[in-house]
C-alpha cells in the first residue's frame, strides 16, 4: 500500500464533488466580476477538480473575497425559486442579444410570429444554470451557447413546432448549463454552438 492507514499524514478534511463544484462556481463568478482572466480561470479550475482535501481548495481561492472554502456547507440552489424571470417579448419583431450583455438567472421568451436570438458565447455567465422558459406561437427562439455548455430541452412541448439541440444534455461540473422548458406551438427552438466560417461566427 502506498499510504499507511495506521499513521496517515494530517492533511485535513477530504472534500466531496459538491465542494469542488461550489469552488468552481465561485471562480466563474470571479471571472464574471472581472477579478480573474479566462486563462487564470482555466488554471484554477484544474487545481479545484484535482483537489482531494480542504487545504487543496485554498490556493486557487486565496486572493478572492470570502476565500475560506465552506466544505460541507449546504448547497445553494442553482436558480433561486423566487427570482423573477426577465421577459423578452418579440411579438412579430426580432430580438437579439450578443456580445457582452447581462444574463439573468431566469429568462422568459415570448414570441407570436417573431424571433429571439440569444448569443451566450461572448458574455460572462454569472449563474451556473440559466433557466429559460419559452412561449412561442409561430415564432422562433435560437440559443447560441459556449462550446463547453450543456442544455436540457426535454421539457419543451411542441405541438406542431420543432425543438432541436446539438449540445449534450447532461450537466458537467464547471460548465454552464441551460434548462429550456415551455411550449413551442407552431414555432421552433434551436440550441447549438456557433458556426465558424472564414474567421466569422454565426
Amino acid at each position: 500500500m502506498s499510504e499507511s492507514l495506521s499513521s496517515p499524514e494530517p492533511r485535513g478534511i477530504r472534500i466531496s464533488d459538491a465542494d469542488r463544484e461550489q469552488a468552481a462556481q465561485r471562480l466563474h463568478q470571479a471571472l464574471a466580476e472581472g477579478r480573474i482572466t479566462l486563462s487564470e480561470l482555466e488554471e484554477r479550475l484544474a487545481v479545484v477538480y484535482a483537489a482531494r482535501y480542504e487545504a487543496d481548495l485554498r490556493p486557487p481561492l486565496a486572493d478572492l473575497p470570502g476565500a475560506d472554502p465552506a466544505v460541507g456547507a449546504a448547497a445553494v440552489p442553482d436558480v433561486p425559486s423566487d427570482a423573477p424571470p426577465v421577459v423578452l417579448r418579440a411579438g412579430m419583431s426580432t430580438i437579439k442579444r450578443s456580445g457582452a450583455w447581462d444574463v439573468p438567472a431566469r429568462l422568459r421568451l415570448q414570441s407570436a410570429m417573431g424571433s429571439v436570438v440569444l448569443d451566450f458565447c461572448d458574455t460572462p455567465l454569472p449563474h451556473p444554470v440559466v433557466d429559460i422558459e419559452v412561449d412561442l406561437g409561430a415564432g422562433s427562439a435560437k440559443l447560441l451557447v459556449p462550446d463547453d455548455a450543456t442544455a436540457n430541452v426535454d421539457d419543451v412541448v411542441a405541438s406542431m413546432g420543432t425543438v432541436k439541440s446539438s449540445v449534450p444534455s447532461v450537466r458537467r461540473p464547471g460548465a454552464p448549463h441551460f434548462v429550456v422548458h415551455g411550449r413551442a406551438g407552431m414555432g421552433s427552438v434551436t440550441v447549438r454552438r456557433r458556426y465558424r466560417l472564414a474567421g466569422h461566427y454565426f
